[in-house]
């Protein structure tokens, strides 16, 4: 197994292990036998259990981000892109519940603590955070902190998906698009 692939081989191990256990219930030594090398071997990689979610995490975000941005035109109004990553994100969310799941619980742990923080209080400039700004100056949304613009956006689609990945409820294209639509709908003034 080439270098590339056994850090890729330990970041899934970590990104499965921890979505099915949690942050606690998933010891290196499990991350190594699942990913197929020896435990001494991830230490080559990451410098320690943190730096390894870290970076499991920004892969995810990186892909999360990259399927957002095919088919995503700036040029559309801001309600399109918004109804555009919606979609997007929704769709992501329930072909890869695994992802899904380690992202939930990164963003409600203290390791997501950090990167919520520089998103939500505007110092990491990015294609979500720059679009709500854009519809704030425009008066298409409410006038309410990023965070509480965050949740009224996202929050029902994080626990939709969940529901989906349940067996709760199934969610089809029209169903998608009704429910991001809702949750455009909960932004406006």
């Amino acid at each position: 197994m080439e270098n590339t692939d056994k850090r890729m081989a330990v970041i899934q191990a970590a990104m499965e292990l921890i979505a099915e256990n949690g942050f606690h219930g998933t010891p290196m030594s499990g991350i190594a036998k699942r990913a197929g090398v020896a435990a001494g071997t991830i230490y080559h990689y990451f410098e320690s259990k943190d730096a390894l979610i870290e970076a499991t995490y920004a892969l995810l975000e990186e892909q999360l981000l990259e399927s957002i941005r095919q088919g995503y035109c700036e040029d559309s109004s801001v309600q399109e892109r918004f109804l555009h990553i919606g979609r997007m994100l929704v769709s992501s969310f329930i072909v890869f519940p695994m992802k899904s799941r380690f992202i939930e619980q990164f963003h409600n742990s203290p390791y997501g603590v950090a990167s919520r923080r520089e998103r939500m209080l505007g110092k990491k400039n990015d294609l979500i955070s720059s679009l709500f700004e854009e519809a704030r100056q425009q008066g298409l949304i409410k006038d309410l902190p990023l965070p509480v613009i965050f949740a009224l956006a996202f929050g029902p689609l994080l626990l939709i998906c969940r529901d989906h990945i349940f067996g709760l409820i199934t969610l089809d294209d029209l169903l998608i698009e009704k429910i991001v639509k809702a949750c455009w709908n909960a932004l406006k003034p």
